[in-house]
């Protein structure tokens, strides 16, 4: 006889912070910002790969404290090859020249052609200058300026922490391509050592051009906000100009999620590169030229690191799929009938596809 009971209460969709782990969360978070904070303003922003990096994983640490210190090694153990990558890469940056005079005059006569007649024969940075900077003067936009400066340094690796929290298999491709783009970058600077619109200028190449991309924090009282990244610069490679990878990285984060977002927040999301475009350019950091060149890397960059994991995917498959039938049967053990055999491919075929393989922005 059958006996009728209520059905039992459906099963919670997904897991539930309680109010005590968002309370905790909370007020790791908060111990997190007034740190920053006062490092920020006693050291200086966070720009150096390995300072950045530190600074990630307390904020990741905080932000799931409740969880076991197992998880946040294994965020470590992660990261660290990439951290320890965009170090040599910073430090090889610095031998691109090999002493040699950097190219400048081509990059002047490009950006002339591009848009001479619209800035009088200019390069766009002297143009920019003429008409927004005064030495006696900081206005808003120099302090906006030194902020979308700074982000470069910042945003691709929080748009990487983000990921590895919610998607490791879309973190693991976000690195592939990232790691593309420098080594591209890199790779262009041995070949073709260029200047920047400064280094042009104190070399007599362009009338006087004035590096300003951090002046805008000592207007807000962040006298000590630009400390590393100015001395970031002192030692930094003069002539890995092209091509321009913070436009490049500006871009290239925002191409990854722009799929994933809605379309109402596409100009949004794409006034970013924008920005940063106008920044190096007013700031003397790069030309246009460059902006342009950083920007067919990152399509190439999207192109070919998707080109390689869709052969890599379909690689894999055909082995998975080859590797029943190829295989001998263990010593001792009778062969098994042509008919079992055939069933026994087909089945171990079916699951070959292995998901983690295929690229997540297919």
């Amino acid at each position: 006889m059958a006996v009728l009971t209520d059905p039992p209460p459906p099963a919670p969709a997904g897991p539930t912070t309680s109010p005590d782990g968002r309370r905790r969360r909370g007020v790791a978070m908060v111990i997190w910002g007034i740190a920053f904070v006062a490092a920020w303003l006693a050291i200086g922003l966070p720009t150096d790969p390995a300072y950045a990096f530190l600074w990630i994983w307390a904020g990741t640490i905080a932000w799931h404290s409740s969880r076991p210190w197992r998880s946040h090694l294994r965020f470590a153990r992660d990261w660290i090859p990439v951290v320890l990558l965009l170090a040599a890469y910073n430090f090889s940056r610095g031998f691109a020249d090999n002493g040699a005079t950097p190219h400048a005059m081509e990059l002047i006569v490009a950006d002339r052609f591009l848009t001479g007649w619209a800035t009088g024969g200019e390069v766009p940075t002297i143009w920019l200058q003429q008409h927004l900077y005064r030495p006696d003067q900081v206005h808003w936009w120099d302090v906006a300026v030194s902020w979308i400066y700074f982000s470069h340094f910042v945003a691709t690796l929080a748009a990487a922490a983000v990921l590895w929290l919610r998607d490791r298999a879309r973190w693991a491709g976000y690195m592939r391509r990232w790691g593309f783009l420098c080594a591209a970058g890199l790779a262009t600077y041995f070949l073709y050592p260029a200047a920047p619109p400064w280094w042009a200028a104190q070399n007599g190449l362009l009338t006087e051009v004035a590096r300003i991309s951090t002046r805008g924090w000592k207007e807000i009282g962040m006298h000590g906000a630009g400390n590393l990244l100015n001395a970031g610069q002192i030692a930094a490679n003069p002539v890995a100009a092209m091509p321009s990878l913070h436009t490049a990285f500006a871009l290239f984060v925002v191409l990854f999620f722009l799929r994933a977002t809605r379309k109402r927040w596409w100009p949004l999301l794409l006034a970013y590169p924008l920005a940063m475009t106008f920044t190096l350019i007013y700031s003397g950091e790069h030309y246009l030229i460059d902006v342009l060149v950083g920007w067919t890397y990152v399509g190439l960059t999207f192109l070919v690191v998707g080109l390689a994991e869709r052969w890599w995917a379909a690689r894999r498959a055909r082995r998975a799929a080859l590797a029943p039938a190829g295989g001998a049967a263990p010593a001792g053990e009778a062969a098994p009938a042509v008919g079992a055999t055939r069933a026994s491919d087909a089945a171990d075929a079916a699951p070959a596809a292995d998901p983690a393989t295929v690229p997540a922005e297919r």
